[in-house]
């Protein structure tokens, strides 16, 4: 069961760098780039799909979009709610 889920999010993760990469020269537009707003919804939910199938085979980019802290490491997640009230 495993390997047919593995096989799934790798054949979805190349269909997804794929329709990124624009090999049809945007003849096979979902959604075409000229509406306003809309036109590149189908881009960013394909580079969505694209980087969670890299998590899923344990590629982590998330640490390109952490915060630094002063010592050059990367902050842990924190919540600016007060719960001790």
């Amino acid at each position: 069961m495993k390997l047919i889920r593995d096989l799934l999010v790798l054949c979805s993760g190349i269909l997804s760098a794929l329709y990124l990469l624009n090999i049809s020269f945007g003849v096979a537009e979902f959604i075409p780039d000229n509406i306003p707003i809309f036109g590149n919804l189908d881009e960013a939910a394909a580079t969505a799909l694209f980087i969670n199938c890299l998590a899923y085979f344990g590629v982590d980019l998330g640490h390109f979009l952490r915060r630094k802290g002063p010592e050059g490491k990367a902050e842990p997640k924190t919540h600016d709610i007060d719960v001790s009230k």
